[in-house]
């Protein structure tokens, strides 16, 4: 399986430039000491070698060895206490924008060593004016139409239709999907630490993942992930004018009218139907087989099989009972 390289890993990087860059303070750690990956506490890959980060009130859903390396705010140092690696900060948020563009680049046109060896299909229709850059593969029958821009190493699957005017990069696409007019996918996501002089971007590590016989609209927007994938699951369709924020993932056999947005690392299931306006808040689960009224506002978790209308949403009959009471 290929696995296209989208940002240059900077490691390692000493521990002597860390601390002067964020100005922080170390516990069980050496200044000579050297890091390889800076990545999420969620990531499978926490080696002696690898940084990660905790943001204030945040709750961890895996076990964390005692022994990882993690960047805390000052704040929680009684939390973490009985962890022996610590970098203690003022802000985590501006720590980890640092610490991203410290350990990362984006890969570009002239980084030979990481560009893939390019290839495109049988039966490809490429417009004239249109944009592959280095490392692109496409499948056979792909349709790429005008004014369309492919970023460097993006995979596209058999049978696509991108249309006119759309961008793709940091993207792997399956087999049959079809991105309509004027369309981002795999941008960068809203991702950044906040100051009051000038706000720090997060550069954006992960991907955008759509997967087989799923459809795009016209003028969506879909992130990518900050230090995970965002996901499309199979055979889920998206109207025009749809944002979907970096490090979501959607199940398959999902349905959302125009206009719906989801927050950031929300996780939505299977066979889920938003109706036109819907907006979907960030960091929570939304379960299967859930039906949302238009114009609605999820807030919170969502049990699999309910039925939602209202701002905040809630249970669709229950909300109808009390409208019928209130205006009727």
């Amino acid at each position: 399986m290929i696995r296209p390289i989208f940002n240059v890993n900077l490691g390692p990087i000493k521990l002597s430039e860390i601390i002067d860059l964020l100005n922080c303070e170390i516990k069980g750690l050496n200044s000579n000491d050297y890091f390889s990956d800076f990545l999420s506490i969620n990531s499978n890959k926490n080696d002696s070698d690898t940084i990660t980060f905790m943001y204030e009130k945040s709750t961890v859903k895996k076990e964390i060895n005692s022994g990882t390396t993690i960047v805390i705010s000052n704040n929680e140092i009684d939390k973490f206490k009985h962890y022996e690696k610590l970098i203690i900060v003022n802000d985590v948020h501006e720590a980890v924008a640092k610490l991203s563009y410290m350990f990362y680049r984006e890969v570009n046109d002239n980084d030979t060593d990481y560009i893939l060896n390019g290839n495109i299909g049988d039966n490809c229709k490429i417009a004239k004016n249109t944009i592959l850059k280095k490392g692109c593969i496409l499948g056979d029958n792909v349709i790429v139409k005008d004014g369309v821009i492919i970023g460097n190493n993006c995979i596209i699957g058999n049978d696509c239709i991108i249309e006119e005017n759309s961008i793709i990069t940091h993207s792997i696409l399956g087999d049959n999907i079809r991105i309509g007019r004027n369309s981002s996918i795999g941008q960068h996501g809203f991702g950044f630490a906040i100051n009051n002089k000038k706000n720090l971007d997060i550069l954006h590590l992960g991907r955008v993942i759509i997967q087989s016989n799923s459809s795009i609209g016209s003028n969506c927007c879909i992130d990518r992930g900050s230090f995970s994938d965002t996901v499309i699951g199979e055979n889920t369709y998206f109207d025009n004018m749809c944002h979907i924020a970096h490090n979501v993932t959607v199940g398959r056999n999902c349905i959302f009218a125009a206009m719906c947005g989801i927050a950031g690392s929300t996780i939505i299931g299977e066979n889920v139907i938003a109706g036109g306006q819907v907006g979907i808040s960030g960091h929570i689960t939304i379960g299967d087989n859930v039906q949302i009224s238009a114009k609605s506002a999820v807030l919170k978790n969502v049990n699999s099989n309910s039925v939602l209308m209202g701002n905040p949403a809630i249970n669709k009959f229950k909300y109808i009972r009390k409208y019928k009471k209130i205006y009727d």
